[in-house]
């Protein structure tokens, strides 16, 4: 196993469609708001990401993708895209968090930061959130993913004490403001298929790929919508 892969990433967890080639240590991106038109944008985009660098799907070591959590339905256009080219080109699959992508991102952003914590709005009044540490030039998961509801989630964040909270929950969530005093918010921060290629390789060196059937998504939530009866009781509520 080479130390230095050349490996393809992408991600369609949200509203922006990005692929990433990493070539050794160097990571390049395409990145591009679509909305749902995910399946429509990420092939020709990775075509021309490989055509920017002479490359092709059979000179890659592994294929990442951004497993979640996210949208539900662009979880599953990026595990199925990954799946299928990995099938195709016979290659090992590197299913990369979202949270995690988000934490890499904020630390690359304050270097200073040991912990931080990742929280995307997960909609219906929930947050997806996780916690990280980088010690000594490891990434380390210190919360797994998970669902917190708009009024736990600032205690369920403060006490693990971040330096750093990334995502766009800081903007969803009034509540949240409460703890302004306590981490330095990173709301505006978002991360893609770069991010993801970072962490691929990390996994990548230490043997951590997938064969292509084992890929899967994470969604962290195990329903996408409220009844009707909920929708109701929210609507009254506010």
């Amino acid at each position: 196993m080479t130390n230095s892969p050349t490996l393809l990433a992408f991600d369609t967890a949200t509203d922006v469609c990005s692929a990433a080639l990493a070539i050794g240590d160097e990571i390049v991106e395409a990145s591009e708001t679509v909305g749902h038109g995910h399946s429509e944008r990420l092939l020709p985009m990775i075509d021309a990401l490989f055509a920017q660098r002479g490359l092709r799907l059979a000179d890659c070591d592994a294929i990442a993708f951004g497993a979640g959590p996210g949208s539900f339905t662009g979880l599953r256009i990026a595990c199925a895209v990954a799946q299928g080219l990995a099938w195709g080109a016979d290659k090992r699959v590197v299913p990369v968090g979202n949270l995690a992508a988000l934490a890499y991102r904020a630390f690359e952003a304050r270097p200073a930061a040991r912990r931080v914590a990742a929280a995307v709005d997960a909609r219906m009044r929930e947050a997806y959130w996780a916690v990280y540490e980088r010690s000594d030039g490891a990434f380390v998961e210190l919360a797994p993913p998970a669902l917190g509801a708009a009024g736990d989630l600032g205690a369920l964040i403060e006490r693990w004490s971040p330096d750093a909270v990334a995502g766009n929950a800081l903007h969803a969530f009034p509540e949240l403001s409460g703890y302004a005093a306590s981490w330095e918010r990173l709301g505006e921060l978002r991360a893609g298929a770069a991010s993801i290629a970072a962490l691929a390789l990390d996994a990548w060196r230490a043997g951590r790929t997938l064969a292509p059937r084992d890929a899967a998504p994470l969604y962290v939530r195990d329903r996408v919508a409220l009844t009707v009866d909920e929708r109701r009781a929210a609507r009254v509520a506010t």
